[in-house]
């Protein structure tokens, strides 16, 4: 019987905790997402926008830029459906769901990100990597 490697049973070191600055910029790409409930597409361009200036220099900015934009894709493509879905009728209701949703999720995400926390949003795809 063989022994696991040392390093397979040991758990990761934690990361240290993000800097404020870096916390108030992963908040402010999760947050400048709500820009797309007045601008159409504001609510991809804008955490686009602040992942981009700031990935280079803030891995925890990089990360979870990454995960409002995938987030905000995936919301875009639930509106598109709820929008196919209106000849039918249930797209009226559909929208209101996935706006609500998508408010409530970005506001918590926000907020863990604020805290230094590493937030995954449910239900998104993964497609920026």
């Amino acid at each position: 019987m063989s022994v696991p490697p040392e390093s397979a049973t040991t758990p990761p070191a934690a990361s240290a905790m993000p800097s404020a600055e870096e916390r108030q910029w992963a908040m402010f790409a999760h947050l400048s997402a709500l820009i797309g409930f007045i601008i159409p597409f504001g609510s991809i361009i804008a955490p686009l926008i602040i992942w981009q200036m700031k990935k280079e220099t803030m891995p925890f900015v990089d990360e979870q830029g990454k995960e409002a934009l995938n987030f905000q894709i995936t919301v875009a493509i639930a509106v598109l459906a709820c929008f196919a879905l209106m000849l039918i009728l249930i797209g009226f209701l559909l929208l209101w769901l996935v706006g609500i949703a998508a408010l409530i999720l970005v506001v918590i995400a926000a907020i863990r990100a604020n805290n230094g926390e590493h937030y995954r949003y449910p239900f998104a795809l993964r497609l920026v990597n």
